[in-house]
């Protein structure tokens, strides 16, 4: 059964529209993750559904009663009590009956032989327990330990803790609170990597609905079953986690290019007839025909191919149907330059372009390491007993904040010595380094004379040209760096990267302030690179795609421990229990399971008996609930006949194991619709 559905939801502000027609459904259960580009409206959609803003039209329905717990990007909190108190809210009602127990407990100690006492203690008792009333200071001490916050952080009040602490103090609140559907705005942000692996296991045992906007794609593919796609051509749903919703919008794009081939193919003949006759005895017949070719041009130059595949070509060319397409027909000529241009391949899916080459071969061998120590004076960070890196290898430098991986490119960019042993570069090496905090932009330039320190004598038109690629353009290229957003910053440091030619990339967070669909064109750039990468990253999706490395800094150790292989083989050896699997999805199949075994058409008839089946379990579903909702006022107030009290109870878990069974059967047959 759907928990939350949408109809035609649309949201503007003034005459900005910042998306619309949004229509979908999410399952109870269901772990649903947004995707689109910076700007699309994916956070305004969780805030819309968290019922903090507003529709400006369309419909949202919520199932009555469901508890929704919202994480946005940036927390704030009024209260200025501690951290530990913070997370005690969660468990209010079972302080209460703690409180009420002790209470009892006094009581019984006055009146040792009061019947009614007892039995009021011991149903409280057994409430309390079975609520976890006596291990919820212990879930509290998981919770955080796990989001990475010390034991002696449990007493710092809430004000005194930075942004990223106080996000991740709300996102413990709101996994201990457990609500019935949790709403997370990019809830790795300030996590390291085992934070987030602890999350993505908390994740998947939650027994809740999830919705999730995250750039994070390697937790997309942990946590996720089903990806909404939120882009300017409309809202798609995939099933499945990332990977699979990487090769079925694949697939989707081949079928709807060749959909448009057909039908550019078509309008051509169409429009070879209209040149023919229309100074022809069939003139009427040809006009009539470049009437309905114009106003199917202009369908697909206003609405796209992907949303003109899903009409029908009579609804656009109908009086109704076409309402928002001009009436006025072209003249052939300006029909044949349109439709020429309609060929031209669609980039919308691309956030910007990216070219990185190497005009100098580099030697075999780029860098080698002999009882090397990394680190400052009095400060040593780790040691590299041995370390060879080869041409056209590409090294994931990983380890918690702190523990010495910009040190480390620092360090071979010879702005630092080692402490001992040798750090050996090859030869006829041209490096290139992103500094994570992009440290070599100037702030007091623009964005033009940045492109003009690296680009050996360009014209200021081929500058702006150039700039365009990434997305800067118009009086936006004069701006200063100074202005610029981090994700700007963070393609204007690529912008310059990629004019230097390098053959040795240093990356330092290359993918920080990337939208998805900018890390998937850095990733193939990357991926197509002629030279050789050392990549510090937490990006696990980006590690796992290009490294054939990983070096891992042993923070206790205080060493370089080298894994020869790729980062899934790197965590198949770290995990200890064979029983986690890494490509399994909560609560559906998996989807390698989705790719193999397509969906079987179904006939009108099994549809038709589905829907009725559908009906029917609507209608038990709710008589069960209204059942459960008597017998909860009954155990609420229960009879003083202990026999009955536990009938009542039975009653009760029967009713609730019914339920259960029901919804598990609508989520079934509401998949095979």
């Amino acid at each position: 059964m759907a928990i939350i559905t949408a109809t035609d939801l649309s949201k503007a502000h003034g005459a900005d529209e910042i998306f619309s027609w949004i229509s979908f459904s999410l399952p109870q259960r269901a772990r649903a993750a947004i995707v689109g580009p910076n700007g699309i409206g994916k956070t305004t959609l969780l805030r819309m559904i968290a019922g903090q803003e507003s529709p400006s039209s369309g419909h949202l329905h919520i199932a009555k009663g469901t508890r929704i717990g919202y994480l946005p990007q940036e927390a704030g909190f009024k209260a200025s009590h501690s951290l530990w108190e913070e997370c005690l809210e969660g468990f209010s009602d079972l302080r209460k009956q703690e409180a009420e127990l002790s209470r009892l407990e006094s009581k019984m100690g006055s009146h040792p032989d009061d019947a009614e006492i007892i039995e009021q203690y011991g149903k409280l008792q057994a409430q309390f327990d079975h609520a976890g009333g006596y291990v919820y200071e212990t879930r509290i001490r998981t919770v955080l330990s796990g989001l990475g916050f010390k034991q002696s952080d449990h007493k710092l009040s809430l004000q005194k803790l930075s942004g990223g602490q106080r996000t991740r103090a709300l996102l413990a609140r709101l996994l201990l609170e457990n609500p019935d559907v949790l709403i997370l705005d990019e809830p790795t942000n300030h996590l390291d990597i085992n934070a987030v692996e602890w999350l993505e296991s908390q994740l998947r045992d939650f027994e809740g609905t999830l919705l999730i906007v995250s750039h994070d794609r390697y937790f997309l593919d942990r946590v996720a079953n089903r990806i909404w796609e939120m882009s300017p051509t409309g809202f798609e749903t995939y099933r499945g986690n990332y990977s699979a919703y990487l090769k079925n919008r694949a697939v989707r794009w081949e079928e709807r290019k060749e959909t448009a081939e057909r039908e550019i193919s078509r309008m051509e003949k169409e429009l070879d007839y209209i040149r023919k006759n229309i100074a022809g005895q069939r003139t009427q017949q040809a006009k009539g025909k470049l009437s309905r070719l114009s106003r199917q041009i202009m369908a697909v130059e206003t609405l796209g191919f992907e949303a003109v595949s899903r009409m029908k070509w009579s609804e656009i060319t109908s009086e109704d149907g076409g309402a928002n397409i001009s009436r006025r027909p072209m003249r052939v000529e300006e029909a044949a330059k349109r439709l020429a241009a309609l060929r031209t391949p669609d980039d919308s899916q691309q956030s910007f372009s990216l070219r990185m080459r190497s005009k100098q071969r580099s030697g075999d061998i780029i860098l080698r390491a002999d009882q090397a120590e990394i680190g400052y004076p009095g400060k040593p960070l780790f040691s590299i007993e041995k370390l060879e890196l080869h041409r056209l290898e590409c090294a994931a430098l990983i380890g918690p904040n702190g523990s010495g991986k910009t040190t480390f490119l620092r360090t071979l960019l010879e702005q630092l010595e080692p402490l001992a042993g040798k750090l050996t570069p090859g030869a006829s090496l041209k490096i290139g380094y992103f500094a994570q905090a992009h440290e070599d932009l100037d702030p007091s330039l623009t964005m033009i004379e940045e492109i003009d320190k690296v680009g050996s004598g360009m014209l200021e038109k081929d500058i702006r040209r150039y700039l365009g690629r990434y997305l800067f353009s118009g009086d936006d290229q004069y701006k200063k760096v100074s202005v610029l957003s981090g994700g700007e910053r963070g393609r204007l440091a690529l912008a310059k990267l990629s004019l230097l030619d390098a053959n040795f990339l240093l990356l330092d967070e290359p993918s920080n302030h990337l939208d998805i669909p900018g890390q998937e064109v850095l990733q193939q750039v990357l991926a197509d690179f002629d030279g050789t990468i050392l990549l510090v990253s937490h990006d696990r999706y980006l590690i796992d795609a290009l490294a054939t490395q990983i070096w891992e800094i042993d923070t206790e150790q205080k060493k370089l421990n080298i894994f020869d292989g790729s980062y899934s083989q790197y965590r198949g050896i770290q995990i200890e229990s064979p029983a986690e699997d890494e490509g399994k999805l909560p609560s559906e199949e998996s989807p390698a399971a989705v790719e193999e075994f397509p969906v079987k058409t179904l006939s009108k008839n099994e549809l038709q008996r589905i829907r009725n089946k559908l009906n029917s379990l609507e209608d038990r579903i709710l008589e069960i609930e209204e059942q459960m909702e008597e017998l909860g006022k009954k155990l609420q107030n229960p009879p003083s006949d202990p026999e009955k009290i536990k009938k009542l109870g039975e009653d009760y878990a029967y009713l609730e194991a019914e339920l259960s069974q029901a919804i598990t059967q609508w989520e079934t047959l509401s998949e095979q619709l």
